[in-house]
């Protein structure tokens, strides 16, 4: 009886507590309306990677998808078998796709974190907007125009390219590289584009958070004697600490989302074995061959191994005692 009393007054305060908060709730019907409608509904989709789906003039999506084969799993052990093509390739696309994220990943992280170490500590609040303002240009370019600039800097000298024209003044090379032409160097080319199209971008959110670390703290370092090496290692890094872990159990979740753009206009046959990954490997042998259920059984597949490394990676942290996402 005294557990149905505690759970009769448990129901009681969270009815009073909607109640009163039915603004707020009110408010998050569009939102959650929309979740549904473009997140969710979708999923019926996912029934074209369990069947033979052709589409057909004259008849609805869902009849079409309805009245197309039941094949079971067949798409996806057309995916995982190494000894055809598209196996080979899918399964080298995944490869590709986790080297360029998690590349792309470890230095985006540490360059700007680094960033933010370092445009906390400029003390002229003129000259840090002025190279906040420049470090977010490019973060408004479109990644066509980043692609095309990242072309033309990769290019041999002849046809304009800084980077290698850079690299033989210095004498770190003595022949030009042929950047694209060599697929060795793809992913470290994906990685440095989106370094530095989001890399002041990035910083946004590392800035925000040291302006709410108490300037007491570095006050009494400072009696203790401690240099500013040491008050940025000890805490500022020490108090953003909350918000780099959630950052990074939440970019997780996106290791099977590499890009899409960068690897389509700059890929080619030449670079193909180290450009093409997952999106790009959807389009090609999903949608213009009309292999719809390959394409769907890769998605779905990126999607719980994608769920699976952020749960991984939430579960980690929370037993070290770190930041949690749920």
């Amino acid at each position: 009886m005294a557990k149905v009393g505690r759970l009769r007054m448990g129901r009681g305060r969270l009815a009073r507590k909607y109640k009163l908060q039915w603004a707020l709730l009110l408010m998050t019907v569009p939102w959650f309306l929309y979740r549904l409608l473009f997140s969710y509904v979708p999923l019926i989709g996912w029934y074209i990677a369990f069947s033979d789906y052709r589409p057909r003039i004259g008849m609805s999506p869902w009849q079409q998808i309805m009245q197309s084969d039941f094949v079971g799993l067949q798409n996806f052990r057309m995916l995982l078998d190494t000894d055809t093509v598209m196996g080979q390739r899918f399964i080298q696309s995944v490869i590709n796709t986790f080297g360029q994220a998690i590349l792309t990943q470890i230095v985006g992280f540490i360059a700007a974190i680094t960033l933010s170490l370092m445009l906390h500590e400029v003390r002229v609040n003129g000259l840090k907007k002025v190279i906040q303002n420049i470090l977010y240009l490019p973060h408004f370019l479109s990644w066509v125009i980043v692609a095309s600039l990242a072309s033309l800097a990769l290019a041999l000298p002849v046809s304009g390219g800084i980077i290698n024209e850079f690299l033989l003044w210095t004498r770190i090379i003595r022949e030009p590289i042929h950047f694209l032409a060599n697929p060795s160097y793809f992913w470290g080319i994906v990685a440095g584009t989106h370094l530095w199209r989001n890399l002041g971008w990035n910083t946004i959110i590392y800035l925000a958070a040291m302006t709410a670390v108490d300037p007491n703290l570095y006050e009494a370092a400072s009696i203790d004697g401690a240099n500013r090496y040491r008050k940025m290692w000890h805490i500022t890094l020490a108090c953003i600490r909350p918000t780099i872990v959630m950052l990074l159990i939440m970019n997780t979740g996106w290791l099977l989302t590499s890009g899409f753009e960068i690897q389509w206009f700059l890929g080619s046959g030449v670079n193909i074995a180290r450009a093409e990954n997952i999106d790009i490997f959807i389009l090609r042998y999903g949608i213009q061959m009309q292999n719809f259920g390959i394409a769907t059984a890769a998605g779905i597949m990126r999607t719980f191994v994608s769920i699976t490394l952020l749960s991984i990676v939430n579960f980690i942290s929370g037993r070290l005692g770190g930041e949690r996402l749920f």
